[in-house]
């Protein structure tokens, strides 16, 4: 069975996801975050569809400790966060998915 990718985040991250094709998009307004994106990505994260989950490094900010240590540690889905430069954790999130780390000499 075939998993998909699902986006979380606001209107603008998630915008050039459906554009390339993602079709499990969950919006949260940026005034609503801190209200409704721990219940967002529980859901998304126990929905077994999804294979990769996709979020913005400072919306991490907005989740509780609890939701956020789901999130890191989270092997399925995998749980990639993008946007900030001190975010350099896609190696280790890789590694932890698979197993492996792909990139070691």
């Amino acid at each position: 069975m075939s998993q998909e990718i699902a986006v979380v985040g606001g209107p603008e991250f998630t915008t050039g996801f459906k554009l390339a094709g993602v079709r499990r998009n969950e919006i949260v307004q940026e005034t609503d975050k801190s209200q409704k994106l721990d219940a967002v990505v529980e859901e998304v994260l126990k929905d077994e569809k999804v294979g990769i989950v996709v979020m913005h490094q400072e919306d991490l900010a907005y989740l509780s400790r609890g939701v956020r240590k789901l999130v890191e540690e989270s092997v399925e889905p995998t749980v990639v966060t993008l946007g900030s430069i001190e975010s350099s954790g896609l190696r280790e999130q890789i590694k932890r998915a698979i197993g492996i780390d792909l990139m070691s000499d």
